[in-house]
């Protein structure tokens, strides 16, 4: 019986990769593509990789697939009415275009394909690891889960730059509005809010912040973390601006800049601290590395849901004091 589950999910992922690559309609695409993210997600878990699991489906399918709706929502509305001006004298040209590309899109990712097949098939027996020498430093951190040591003390530069490059990505979605509108708010609220949108918009909000509150604190010693819990919350607050509940805010706020790059700022200062108190950048005293590390997620967590709902939620399209 497991052995059939696995092979529908195998089968159901290839038939969904196969239908985002194939189908011209770019919602359906996109649709499909949450929909791969979320089983995806129950890949992981029959791999026994929970917190992989967790994220694939917040990030993968969620955020990812929320900016993706809205990125082809506002390129369909974009549109003017010069293409169906040219639509006669460029018909023959873009078909052969787009074959063209078609073809050598297909050929670039078959090749990227054998490539990674030839890499794992060739991999030795068994693959080298670090598992053993990071388990046995566990103890040292305080934390019972190994992702969490993995992300915050053993790769912890590689864990800041992460969210450092989520900084960058929203200033560079800030930096699509006009000037005029610079420190503005966005606006996400539709004309009309269905209203089973309104209802899960009152409703959903108070176990959402539950649920992410419980997934921060359990990530030290269980699956969960920052990334899960700080995309709970996004989802919970891009329901409620939705919904119309609660305006966006305006992006020259104080208190949400002070938001936005108070976890950074948090694990940065940490980092240099451990020059004075431990071995060196990014490293901690083994007495107070757990507290440390649970202060520098809490701050992450923050900075993580302000910052994915923000993105979500595009650059300003009202001025300042509107």
């Amino acid at each position: 019986m497991t052995l059939l589950l696995d092979l529908a999910l195998v089968a159901g992922l290839l038939a969904l990769a196969l239908h985002i690559a194939c189908v011209r309609d770019d919602r359906n695409a996109i649709v499909s593509f949450i929909a791969f993210g979320l089983l995806l997600g129950l890949g992981w878990t029959r791999l026994a990789s929970i917190d992989v699991a967790l994220t694939e489906a917040a990030i993968g399918g969620g955020v990812t697939g929320v900016l993706l709706l809205r990125a082809e929502a506002h390129l369909r509305t974009g549109k003017t009415s010069d293409t169906s001006k040219n639509r006669g004298t460029s018909k023959s040209r873009g078909a052969s275009t787009s074959r063209g590309a078609t073809a050598l899109a297909a050929i670039a990712c078959t090749g990227v394909a054998a490539g990674l097949a030839l890499v794992v098939l060739t991999f030795p027996a068994p693959a080298p690891t670090l598992a053993p020498a990071a388990a046995a430093a566990l103890p040292g951190t305080g934390l019972g889960n190994p992702v969490t040591a993995v992300l915050l003390a053993y790769r912890a530069l590689d864990t800041l730059l992460e969210k450092v490059v989520l900084i960058l990505a929203l200033i560079g979605i800030w930096s699509l509005a006009p000037d005029m509108l610079w420190g503005g708010a966005p606006s996400l609220r539709p004309a009309v809010v269905p209203e089973p949108l309104a209802y899960l918009a009152q409703m959903l909000p108070p176990f959402g912040v539950l649920i992410a509150v419980y997934m921060f604190w359990v990530g030290a010693d269980a699956p969960g973390g920052t990334f899960q819990a700080g995309t709970v919350l996004a989802a919970m607050w891009l329901l409620v601006m939705l919904a119309g509940l609660r305006p966006a805010p305006e992006t020259r706020r104080l208190a949400l800049r002070l938001v936005l790059v108070g976890g950074p700022a948090l694990f940065l200062a940490i980092g240099f601290l451990g020059f004075a108190i431990a071995d060196g950048f990014l490293s901690y005293p083994e007495s107070i590395a757990k507290p440390l590390i649970v202060g520098i997620e809490a701050a992450l967590t923050l900075s993580i849901g302000a910052t994915l709902g923000l993105l979500v939620a595009g650059p300003a399209q009202t001025a300042p004091g509107r």
